[in-house]
């Protein structure tokens, strides 16, 4: 029933294992991969034919993890796995990436790759096995893929290089890093540093392109046993139309791509397309829509040729030049910290919020549920490139452009400890002619900066290019929008003056060489520099004051046995602290409490409540309270924040007060004296040893009893409350009568050795008799 072949082979310390042919039989190429205990299933479809009026390349790759992969049922209200996560959607990006430029041109067929994780072990990443995953079934699926490639991770502990590390060893590294590639050349890097060498990161990327070569090699011996048959692909020779083309309007692109200003050169572009047009006027539209991609691949050759042969750019730089940058901090009056970074015709306004633990983010995920408390978000509205189109949700792209600026950002950010604020940086992209994600970058350290949150140091970064024609190639420093376009690699790196934060490399050929990768460093770092010196001219660092509208955030420490104490029951005790004092508080299980407010009044108010309520009171001082109740022997009185304390009826005045509401009401504030606590932290007041007025102590003016004794000799008790004396207690429980005492003397100290023998008691008349039965009441028994 089943044709299974596998590939099994040892990889990083652990078995990675490639089966088909036993799951998803009826997709064109289906592959369950297993390393360690991290299993994912990837299956390929691709249409038969090209839709009509298509004229791109309709490649779609969706990463789904099921929550039964770790034993998990999915949070919130419903119980299934939705819409992509964050998470998921990067890694989707993360697959497509190193397969997209390995199909070749003209190929319009629409394909499907989905990879879903069927089981997590929590030390295997589930994205490299997903990667390889798709790999292999493209492989063995027969579609024209000019793979395999292969992915691995790289960590950096104590200077050496890590294949596929752990969660742990990439928490305690300076790296983390994803690398795909082919058997020949380097397709895709991404990573995060903490500050890394140029060197160090060259490094690691040529490590992790040595260990995916056994993988690729898997691949192959995969291929070999279980492949379909290759699609017989037949690509139309356009040479002739091409030639028609460039002798027509050839001489209008060169001019339109001498012209500096992108609005400019876009209507010269236009205004020679309009001129191409006359020539298809007749042809189908197919033929027309082959025209227009021809006018493009026109216009990359004669930008690429011009800059290869005399490195001339498109605005006039020489490959090295950055353009001109303006930034400028402070630009936005309401937020905790802004920033307007201008880099050419690329802008972004970033701003920097900041937060107390309540607004970290929740996220949800294989590994369970965790808090982020740094975000950065990135948008991309149509106008920046003065465009119609739509706006609204992340796009996919946004997603990714963020998260480089989140990774490049992340490794200068203060401890938690340190600085125990939420932070959130937004960018509003205003405009886009090149790198905008590499201008978030550097308005984001602005803008934090600007926020007062303690860098590092400040970070920033460049977006570098590739024209590559054979073995000549040109590498250009902060690329313009049509030169990512039309060139062969989107470079960018991102870091402080001390090193690499964040490198990210996206190639549209098959691929870049060690010696490539050596002279983009070395550039960008050359750029990067530059692009710090310019950023310095509006802020070279952290302000000490923060804004005015920033909330503050002080720590306290309470002993854990007192955290229940500032909670109260239900919540009710800290919820009266937040809703009076109008600071924010937040206590961790450590006893850890952070107080936020704008207004350092209200967060001393809470510290001071907070401090009463942990705080023991201590024997001879004078506190400052409020009453919350009465009773008829005294008063209760709140001191220290959230601890009550009795004044008794007689310690409220020297005179005698016959009742205690004559001299007291509720919330009236009183001062007191710590008179005792005893063992049970029971506090006694007195409010007459206190000057009412000013708060001093007086002197005690009452004079003591006689016998030493507050209480006073026994015999002058007076009357009972009830009116009766000690002989008039009322009838035994017995029903029988006390009576006087035998000897009719006083009791006195017991004795055992002196106790004479009780006399025989006579039977009660209603006690039970020898061999008679208990009342029916003691019995349970009913009539």
């Amino acid at each position: 029933m089943f044709n299974i072949h596998k590939q099994e082979i040892e990889w990083g310390g652990r078995k990675l294992t490639l089966e088909t042919g036993h799951i998803a039989r009826q997709a064109d190429g289906a592959v369950l991969a297993t390393y360690g205990e991290t299993v994912v299933l990837c299956a390929v479809t691709a249409a038969k034919s090209v839709k009509e009026g298509q004229d791109f390349f309709p490649l779609t790759v969706h990463y789904q993890e099921k929550y039964s992969a770790a034993g998990r049922i999915p949070g919130g209200f419903f119980k299934r796995e939705r819409g992509a996560t964050e998470h998921e959607t990067l890694t989707s990006r993360l697959i497509d990436r190193p397969l997209r430029p390995l199909f070749p041109e003209g190929f319009y067929n629409e394909i499907n790759v989905i990879a879903q994780v069927l089981s997590y072990d929590g030390e295997n990443e589930a994205d490299m096995v997903a990667m390889i995953a798709a790999s292999a079934a493209l492989t063995l699926s027969g579609v024209p893929f000019m793979g395999p490639i292969a992915s691995a991770r790289v960590g950096f502990v104590d200077g050496e290089y890590i294949l596929n590390p752990t969660k742990a060893q990439i928490a305690a590294g300076r790296l983390d890093l994803v690398v795909a590639g082919t058997h020949d050349a380097v397709m895709m890097v991404e990573s995060e540093a903490k500050e890394l060498s140029e060197d160090e990161m060259l490094g690691a990327v040529m490590f992790a392109h040595r260990g995916i070569q056994p993988v690729i090699d898997a691949i192959i011996g995969l291929a070999e046993k279980a492949a379909k048959d290759p699609w017989e692909l037949a690509l139309p020779d356009n040479t002739a139309m091409l030639a028609q083309i460039r002798k027509a309007v050839g001489k209008d692109i060169t001019a339109a791509y001498k012209l500096t200003k992108k609005s400019d050169r876009q209507q010269a572009l236009g205004d020679a397309k309009a001129k191409m047009k006359p020539l298809f006027a007749d042809a189908d539209s197919a033929t027309q829509q082959k025209a227009g991609k021809l006018f493009k691949k026109l216009e990359g050759e004669i930008v690429r040729g011009a800059i290869l042969k005399d490195g001339s750019r498109i605005d006039g730089r020489d490959t090295k030049t950055v353009r001109q940058i303006e930034a400028m901090v402070g630009f936005l009056p309401r937020t905790h910290g802004s920033a307007l970074f201008t880099r050419g015709e690329t802008q972004a306004i970033v701003s920097t919020t900041l937060g107390t633990a309540d607004a970290e983010q929740m996220i949800d995920g294989l590994d369970g549920l965790r808090y982020e408390r740094f975000m950065l978000h990135y948008n991309f509205p149509p106008y920046s490139v003065g465009e119609v189109g739509r706006f609204g949700a992340p796009s996919r792209r946004d997603i990714g452009h963020g998260k480089l600026a989140w990774r490049a950002v992340h490794g200068v950010l203060p401890t938690k400890e340190a600085f125990p604020y939420t932070i959130r940086v937004l960018s509003d992209i205003t405009e886009s002619n090149g790198s905008s994600s590499m201008a978030t970058v550097c308005g984001a350290s602005l803008a934090l900066m600007d926020a007062g949150v303690p860098l590092t140091r400040p970070v920033a970064g460049i977006a570098m290019g590739l024209i590559l024609e054979g073995k000549n190639f040109a590498v250009l420093s902060d690329i313009l929008g049509d030169e990512d376009h039309l060139g062969d690699m989107d470079f960018k790196v991102a870091g402080t003056s001390e090193g690499v934060t964040a490198l990210q490399m996206d190639i549209k050929i098959a691929g870049i060489t060690e010696e490539i990768m050596r002279v983009a460093l070395d550039q960008a770092k050359a750029g990067r520099a530059h692009i710090l010196g310019e950023m310095a001219k509006a802020l070279d660092h952290t302000r000490e004051e923060m804004s005015s509208h920033a909330p503050r955030i002080e720590t306290m420490q309470v002993p854990k046995d007192k955290i229940r104490d500032v909670i109260g029951t239900g919540g009710k005790v800290i919820r009266e602290i937040v809703a009076t004092t109008g600071a924010k508080v937040d206590i961790e299980d450590d006893g850890t409490v952070k107080i936020a407010s704008s207004d350092p009044e209200k967060i001393a108010a809470a510290r001071k409540w907070i401090e009463g309520i942990t705080m023991e009171a201590e024997v001879g001082k004078i506190y400052t309270g409020k009453v919350v109740s009465m009773v008829d022997f005294g008063a209760f009185v709140n001191f220290m924040g959230g601890k009550d304390g009795l004044v008794h009826i007689s310690e409220i005045k020297n005179e005698r007060v016959a009742n205690v509401k004559d001299a007291l009401t509720e919330g009236q504030q009183v001062k007191v004296k710590v008179l005792a606590v005893d063992e049970r932290g029971k506090v006694r007041l007195s409010m007459r040893l206190v000057d009412q007025e000013t708060g001093e102590e007086i002197a005690d003016t009452r004079p003591p009893r006689e016998g030493g004794d507050d209480r006073g000799p026994r015999g002058d008790r007076g009357p009972r409350r009830d009116g009766g004396g000690r002989d008039d207690r009322g009838p035994r429980r017995d029903g029988g009568d006390r009576g006087p005492r035998r000897d009719g003397g006083d009791r006195g100290p017991r004795s055992e050795g002196d106790r004479s023998p009780r006399p025989e008691r006579a039977p009660r008349e209603d006690a039970p008799q020898e061999g008679g039965s208990l009342p029916d009441f003691l019995t349970g028994s009913r009539d």
